[in-house]
């Protein structure tokens, strides 16, 4: 490996063993027991680091290149997945094994929101606050932070931001200079994060559980400090910010970033993806109201536009037992998952301007079947794109399919019912959560081999398929 990849390696567990300090402070705080187990799991990650990065030989460092990025940008996700684990492996009261706590670690830092914990509010407050912590630095990504505040990392940062930032227009940037560019990120991710918890506080949260949720609601994230999740809450007014911020943080953040720099909100109007992204979560949520009415369900409007904005976005908050919705509710919002947010958001999934672009061009191929030779062009906006932009998302598309049913096949193998094996399956690779059937209730049922392939789809859904595809071809690989 190259010297370059082992240098920024080591220096970016080295960042990450400072997530530790967090939840050791409220631990020394509350004096609960648990500061001996994040004091040396920030240990082991910070010697790991070290180590890392004294076995580059900087005499052979160089660029980064693009290659370089992806490989990095790979194995730190998986090196923040298994080092994430370790204050959780290494707590006793938890009583986990090492198959559960890398599936938490994991399911936090790729803002997945699956669990296999129970017990939350019996939990000390430092293992809930690091829970919710994971998912915050997942949300915007560690790499992105890394290049904002590591200026050694400004040279080849570019093919670091390019390999991890969701989307499929990676080349934007919203400064010249690509740590600019991530600082801005950041800058407007904290501030939303603020702002969310401000609100949150206001509407009756506690100052711990209003930091706490804001975390996992502007990342995208979906865990909670309660067992009984948003439910815990009363009254419609906590449900009502967190679902605004949902949809906030479901958007673009280079539109926020565009609308805070120029004090105007005119850009959102003319962005195509937005609209449709406003009108979709319209649609879904008088879609999802109208026909639990006709059903004999008595819920409210909010809880219902709760609920369907947080599985279209991918963030994975509850307030109801959605498993007992009608089973075209609860299909049909699993299904809605798959769009996700808009590209350059926190959100997973497929992400809504390539089923825009999809069914654009599917519409100009049934235009071309009745005018052959019209010259026919597909247009983002005033923008008319190019036939690589709309090849890359429909390799995109195939790939994303092909990963789903290969790992729906495999959860099947071992025995996982359809159901479970679906819903899993989907919520997983779409960073979402909760899913129906066996893990309805959280997935601390599943057999430790079924876990490991449903850690493998938040990876994979995290970084996009390609960035950990393209690792697996000859072609990556040959000088």
């Amino acid at each position: 490996m190259h010297a370059a990849v082992l240098n920024v390696l080591g220096i970016l567990l080295m960042l990450f063993s400072l997530v530790m300090l967090p939840p050791l402070a409220i631990a020394l705080l509350n004096g609960d027991g648990t500061s001996t187990d994040f004091l040396l799991a920030g240990f082991i990650t910070l010697s790991s680091g070290v180590l890392l990065w004294g076995l580059a030989d900087e005499s052979r460092t160089r660029e980064l290149k693009l290659r370089d990025g992806f490989v990095i940008v790979v194995m730190f996700w998986v090196l923040l997945g298994l080092y994430g684990a370790l204050p959780l492996l290494l707590i006793p009261s938890l009583e986990l094994t090492l198959t559960d706590a890398v599936f938490e670690s994991f399911s936090g830092i790729t803002t997945t929101g699956a669990t296999v914990i129970t017990g939350l509010d019996k939990l000390p407050t430092s293992i809930l606050f690091y829970r919710q912590l994971l998912q915050w630095l997942g949300g915007m990504g560690i790499i992105v932070l890394a290049i904002a505040v590591i200026p050694m990392l400004g040279i080849g940062g570019m093919q670091l931001y390019r390999a991890e930032s969701p989307g499929p227009s990676k080349e934007a940037k919203l400064t010249p200079r690509i740590t600019e560019t991530a600082k801005s990120l950041w800058q407007l991710y904290l501030f939303l994060t603020i702002l969310c918890s401000l609100c949150y506080y206001m509407a009756g949260m506690s100052l711990f559980d209003a930091v706490a949720h804001a975390f996992s609601t502007v990342s995208i994230g979906g865990f909670s400090t309660h067992d009984a999740g948003f439910s815990y809450f009363q009254g419609d007014a906590v449900k009502l910010v967190c679902t605004l911020f949902m949809l906030i943080s479901g958007v673009n953040f280079a539109l926020h970033f565009v609308a805070i720099r120029n004090r105007s909100v005119s850009h959102y109007l003319r962005d195509a993806e937005f609209k449709t992204y406003i009108i979709l979560h319209a649609i879904i949520i008088l879609v999802c109201y109208s026909y639990l009415y006709k059903v004999g369900r008595d819920y409210s409007f909010v809880d219902v536009a709760f609920q369907a904005v947080s599985f279209a976005t991918t963030s994975g908050f509850s307030v109801v037992s959605f498993e007992e919705w009608p089973e075209f509710i609860t299909v049909g919002l699993l299904l809605a998952s798959f769009g996700g947010a808009c590209a350059g958001s926190v959100g997973g999934g497929i992400k809504l301007v390539r089923l825009q672009l999809m069914f654009k061009q599917g519409r100009r191929e049934i235009v071309r079947l009745i005018h052959p030779n019209a010259a026919l062009y597909i247009k983002m906006g005033a923008h008319t794109l190019r036939s690589e932009v709309l090849d890359a998302v429909w390799g995109f598309f195939s790939a994303y399919v092909l990963i789903f049913l290969v790992l729906l096949l495999l959860l099947l193998a071992i025995d996982v019912d359809q159901v479970t094996a679906f819903s899993a399956i989907a919520a997983c690779l779409n960073n979402l959560g909760p899913g129906l059937g066996e893990v309805s209730n959280g997935y601390g049922a599943l057999s430790a081999s079924a876990k490991w392939i449903l850690i493998s789809a938040m990876v994979f859904g995290r970084l996009e398929i390609f960035t950990i595809l393209a690792l697996l071809t000859m072609a990556f690989w040959r000088e």
